[in-house]
């Protein structure tokens, strides 16, 4: 699939600030601590009230593996609590997980330090938030991609976020689809490289693969899980081995990892494919993002505990009916009736309108 160079004009975003300093709990040298605070008029206010007229409380947030830097998943969530500090006041910590074996330390670190609101980010971080959160029952938790009612001790004061990754999955692969059927010379195969065969990460390419085949039946999908979140070079081989057979799109569901990929994509000059966050930023080579709004889901957990609407115990749903998940920009050389056609397609994914998509890969 032939693409032309071209080059994006970026909005500069106002950051806040972020200091990072060695964390001196659990993990040692293999963790560290982030501490935020809000900028302008979301500073704690005189009266004890946070800048959004709520009480002043401490949220922390414990990144999965994948680390702040990841410019997807973990990432998204650290913009959620940056926004409730900058537009509720709140006072943010950070810490970051280098193995798996840092989870219940800093997890624990947090509710000892009575904060109170802890998210923990991601699947494979059930186990530990399960454990801290039996252990601190007056804490408030949330877990991102996993149910509560899942977890071995089902507690109350837990709420998972989940996402419908599936429907943003649906978007791109529909997008791609069309592409393959319009574009002479195609072999109409495509790629997708996966983390971990965990359900989130399924729920994205069973959606990528149901769009495509729907959009185009004659459509070849290939597949492959690197079993890593941060090695880009586990999963750029990956996708250079699906290029080779034929794939003239790559998508990514591996966070950091993934970007080994879209590299990949950028070397062998087909199209790329990003996840969670917009990744267009990458290059021409980005044909759009599955996009999953972590920030959005961060920052209403945030606000309901601040006004003590909080619901432990439960769930809450992020899909296309809400806004919680989407299709990212769309490369300016796509042509303009597929672009047409996608976004007809979006709109009856919003209103419920797209039924039976997949969430698990065969």
């Amino acid at each position: 699939m032939r693409k032309h160079l071209w080059r994006w004009a970026v909005a500069a975003v106002a950051a806040l600030s972020l200091s990072v300093v060695a964390a001196g709990c659990g993990g040692g040298d293999n963790e560290s601590e982030a501490t935020t605070s809000a900028q302008g008029g979301g500073g704690t206010g005189t009266n004890g009230g946070g800048g959004g007229g709520g009480p002043a409380i401490k949220v922390g947030l414990v990144t999965d593996i994948g680390g702040l830097n990841d410019k997807s998943f973990n990432h998204l969530a650290y913009l959620g609590l940056q926004r409730a500090q900058d537009q509720l006041g709140v006072t943010g910590k950070v810490l970051e997980s280098k193995s798996n074996a840092d989870y219940i330390p800093n997890l624990s670190t947090l509710a000892k330090q009575k904060y109170d609101l802890i998210v923990g980010v991601g699947f494979l971080m059930a186990d530990a938030v399960d454990t801290v959160a039996t252990k601190f029952p007056d804490v408030n938790f949330a877990i991102i991609d996993f149910p509560n009612v899942a977890l071995k001790h089902k507690p109350k004061n837990v709420r998972g976020l989940l996402f419908k990754e599936q429907e943003a999955g649906y978007l791109v692969g529909y997008l791609v689809g069309l592409l393959e059927k319009q574009e002479s010379g195609s072999k109409n195969t495509i790629g997708s490289v996966g983390g971990q065969k965990i359900p989130p990460v399924d729920h994205y390419i069973a959606g990528y693969q149901f769009g495509a085949k729907q959009a185009d039946s004659a459509v070849k999908p290939l597949n492959g899980y690197s079993q890593d979140f941060v090695d880009q070079a586990k999963c750029k081989e990956i996708a250079l081995n699906q290029i080779s057979q034929g794939a003239d799109v790559i998508f990514q569901v591996a966070g950091g990892c993934g970007l080994g990929a879209l590299d990949a994509a950028k070397e062998k000059n087909v199209w790329g494919v990003g996840v969670d966050a917009d990744q267009a930023y990458l290059g021409s080579h980005m044909l759009t993002s599955a996009l999953k709004k972590v920030d959005v889901a961060v920052f209403d957990t945030i606000k309901s505990a601040q006004d003590g609407s909080f619901a432990g115990g439960a769930d809450s749903v992020f899909d296309a009916t809400n806004g919680g998940v989407g299709l990212g920009k769309i490369s300016s050389k796509v042509p303009a009736d597929i672009v047409v056609k996608v976004r007809a397609r979006e709109r009856l994914l919003s209103k419920g309108g797209v039924k039976a998509i997949p969430d698990a890969v065969k």
